[in-house]
């Protein structure tokens, strides 16, 4: 069956959603709605889509099965709890929420409603992500003994005046971590594992009137014994491709957006010399390191099919709450060891 997708909010990165839902196999786009009319009206031309005047008129509508959330990071909660209580199934731009329990709170309200809850994490459907997955599993690094992120990238002030949720505690709900970096963190704990002690600090060093960190660094300990850093910030004049370092006593590996930058191992197996010369110059743009909108939506693509068919296979999405939930705690545990100057456990 073919899923019929609204959308909530239409904003910048809400155009990424409409074409990657036009070219998702298995679904189509109805229509969007959001606060101000005019802005709808746009969207709605642009994408040739409906204009609902409401979210209650969009979920009243029974050809959309699904609802993508697209509206500031902190103004996710309410649209999805009332999708999933109208039986409409949710698929949330990241971060889930911008707290755990807010991210609790969709998720239940999500199983209590029997709908299925996808949130947008889409670089782990790269093949470059895949492969060093595939590589972990494998056991290829032998003991793993570190795993990095790296997110250098660059923000103007412009962009944080563009809006006035940006920069807010409120309503972006932290700054280079929880907007910028957040796909990072997820990558490394998809790789990596759960994270059990973090010991952090943030500063605000560049940018004028935001309340949130324009750079941070982490130090980790994972459940699995091994240690990692993560290092955050929009102050990285001109901005760097994000990087993903994973180290272990047979082995090395380095994912630079979709670039495998480094692949090295004790044991090679005959795909190694293929994938060092295949994998080398996958990125085809900017990847958000200085321009936000410089992305590919070949990603957010893959990301709703796999929504449509956990939908249409009555199971619970790869990207499930769950799986949204984790790297809003790991980050929302920096900013804890940052604020107090405390390590920090987690469960």
């Amino acid at each position: 069956m073919s899923i019929g997708i609204g959308i909530v909010g239409c904003g910048m990165i809400a155009n990424f959603h409409a074409r990657a839902i036009k070219d998702a196999a298995g679904a189509h786009l109805v229509g969007a709605t959001a606060r101000r009319p005019e802005q709808v009206e746009t969207f709605a031309g642009e994408h040739d889509c409906r204009g609902f005047a409401s979210l209650e008129e969009m979920l009243a509508d029974e050809s959309i099965n699904a609802i993508s959330i697209c509206t500031p990071s902190g103004l996710h909660l309410d649209p999805a709890i009332a999708a999933a209580k109208a039986g409409k199934h949710v698929i949330v731009e990241k971060p889930l929420e911008i707290t755990t329990e807010r991210c609790d709170a969709i998720i239940d309200a999500c199983k209590e409603n029997g709908v299925r809850l996808t949130v947008t994490f889409q670089s782990r459907f790269h093949q470059s992500s895949q492969l060093m997955k595939k590589a972990v599993e494998d056991g290829r690094f032998g003991k793993i003994t570190m795993g990095d992120a790296y997110v250098k990238w660059y923000r103007s002030q412009e962009y944080y005046d563009s809006g006035q949720w940006r920069g807010t505690w409120e309503l972006d709900g932290g700054g280079a971590l929880m907007n910028q970096a957040i796909h990072s963190v997820d990558l490394l704990l998809w790789l990596m594992g759960p994270v059990e002690q973090i010991s952090a600090m943030t500063a605000t060093m560049t940018h004028e009137r935001i309340e949130v960190e324009d750079v941070a660094v982490a130090t980790l300990k994972f459940k699995n014994g091994a240690l990692g850093v993560i290092e955050a910030t929009t102050t990285a004049y001109p901005g760097a491709l994000k990087r993903i370092e994973i180290s272990g006593n047979e082995g090395s590996a380095i994912l630079e957006e979709e670039d495998i930058k480094f692949w090295q191992f004790a044991n090679e197996t005959d795909e190694d010399a293929r994938i060092r010369k295949e994998m080398a110059g996958k990125t085809e743009t900017g990847g958000g390191a200085a321009d936000p909108a410089a992305i590919g939506h070949h990603g957010h693509t893959m990301l709703f099919e796999e929504a449509v068919s956990a939908i249409n296979e009555n199971r619970p999405s790869i990207l499930d709450g769950h799986e949204g939930r984790r790297s809003v705690e790991v980050i929302c545990g920096i900013y804890e060891s940052a604020k107090t100057g405390k390590i920090v456990m987690l469960g």
